[in-house]
């Protein structure tokens, strides 16, 4: 995922550079300024996500002229940082947009909460424009939805291999939309007018396979009572599509391959020779070549499928794809029900946390049962709960924090560790995914686990 952007404003050298290397260790893209001046010419062309502003910057020093600029960094949340504790200044500051008020010395552990705040509201923020933006219906290309870097990769391959007879192989986990991606490709070429049949290669069994592609003439076996047309000829002219092609047993490779290399083939129990002109792409969620070398898929055939391959990745990859996700999804579910529905900011954070080991089919499956107990229009943490009371689980922990007789360093230390605990818990102990959780880097939680004794 895209890390986040942190423009850094203070005119001590010193100060900089060790919080700048503080805050890339916590995996964030750090741009520093030593004047309002250097700041405004480094948003030109650094899109900061987040401004850490110090208040009394040269050459005035005067905190006013720092809070005048404040509608140069507007759009962005902004954290101001001063050697000054003052309390008036602080509520003139957030008064004026300023998203929080820190002060010199600061807490390394204190600023990192503050910060992931700040940009999580952001994002939120974002992704909610998105979801009311999205389009609608999506068509051709766009189809295959989503924001990020492989996701849009995938789109600019679709619309450039759409046109042509190349044949394709769509590969990657199931429930990452390689039907669509093929579905997209017909839509977009010359036979967009012509039919497209899907195959499932593993739900036919393997003595009605052939008869099914093929077709067969009648008293070609017992039960034949007239010819039948198979869905080779059902797609003459159009696309076929070969979904889990690694399922298809080998005695239906060596067939298959006849077909795509002279475009003929002969019905079951026939002798007239037939001939067809279609276009093939094939998917799979298997490994390919590996089952090449157990003997279990034929290398020829292989090659003939394969001409361009399309990877798609499992959504844990793109989560930045969520929100658009949600918005096509939801739409679809509009125009079902007929009525209108949204999703609360919490609800788009929750889906986003969630890992989606099934993939895009299983976050539409999580929505639509969501949708389905949601008395109102709009989808909020609680019709979520209902179907998946673990969610309650962050909430149980804000509610179970020390009172506010409580320092609030003892308050952020008990939450850190309740939260720490809880993703080791929920990652059986492995570290690496406890950080991606949290949000940290391993290094950072393995010094959180060693400072507070876990």
């Amino acid at each position: 995922m895209t890390q986040n952007k942190i423009l850094l404003i203070d005119d001590e050298p010193a100060f900089r550079e060790l919080a700048s290397r503080w805050l890339a260790k916590q995996d964030y893209h750090v741009k520093t300024a030593g004047s309002l001046d250097d700041a405004r010419g480094a948003l030109a062309s650094f899109d900061a996500d987040l401004v850490l502003l110090d208040l009394s910057m040269p050459p005035h020093f005067d905190p006013q002229v720092t809070l005048d600029a404040m509608d140069d960094f507007a759009g962005r949340p902004v954290i101001i940082i001063t050697g000054h504790a003052d309390r008036d200044l602080a509520l003139k500051a957030i008064e004026l947009g300023a998203w929080d008020f820190i002060a010199k010395p600061i807490d390394p552990d204190m600023l990192a909460v503050v910060v992931r705040r700040a940009i999580t509201k952001t994002t939120l923020e974002r992704e909610l424009t998105q979801l009311k933006q999205a389009s609608h219906s999506p068509q051709g290309a766009s189809a295959y939805i989503g924001h990020s870097v492989s996701s849009q990769k995938v789109r600019a391959l679709v619309e450039r291999i759409a046109p042509t007879d190349v044949r394709v192989l769509v590969t990657g986990p199931s429930g990452t939309g390689k039907e669509v991606i093929s579905r997209t490709l017909h839509d977009l070429s010359h036979r967009a007018d012509k039919p497209f049949v899907s195959v499932h290669c593993g739900a036919i069994p393997a003595d009605l396979l052939e008869s099914e592609l093929f077709g067969y003439v009648k008293g070609a076996f017992t039960g034949a009572e007239k010819d039948k047309i198979g869905l080779l000829s059902l797609a003459d002219g159009g696309t076929l599509f070969l979904d889990e092609i690694g399922e298809m047993p080998l005695a239906m490779q060596v067939k298959l391959l006849r077909v795509l290399q002279e475009g003929t083939f002969f019905p079951v129990g026939g002798r007239e020779q037939k001939y067809i002109d279609i276009r093939v792409i094939s998917a799979t969620n298997a490994d390919l070549l590996e089952k090449v070398r157990e003997g279990g898929f034929r290398e020829d055939l292989y090659y003939r499928i394969k001409g361009v391959n399309i990877e798609t990745q499992a959504l844990a990859e793109r989560l930045e794809d969520v929100p658009v996700l949600l918005q096509s999804f939801l739409q679809r579910l509009q125009n079902q029900q007929f009525k209108s529905l949204q999703l609360s900011p919490e609800a788009v954070q929750w889906f986003r946390d969630q890992s989606w080991p099934g993939n895009v089919r299983e976050l539409k499956n999580a929505l639509e049962s969501v949708a389905s107990i949601c008395s109102q229009n709009r989808i909020t943490m609680e019709d979520i709960q209902l179907l998946y009371p673990s969610s309650e689980s962050v909430r149980q922990t804000m509610a179970s924090l020390p009172t506010s007789d409580a320092s609030l360093d003892e308050q952020v230390r008990d939450l850190e560790i309740r939260l720490i605990n809880q993703a080791l818990e929920k990652s059986q102990g492995n570290r690496t995914q406890a950080a991606k959780q949290l949000g940290i880097s391993r290094q950072g939680l393995i010094k959180k686990i060693e400072r507070y004794g876990l």
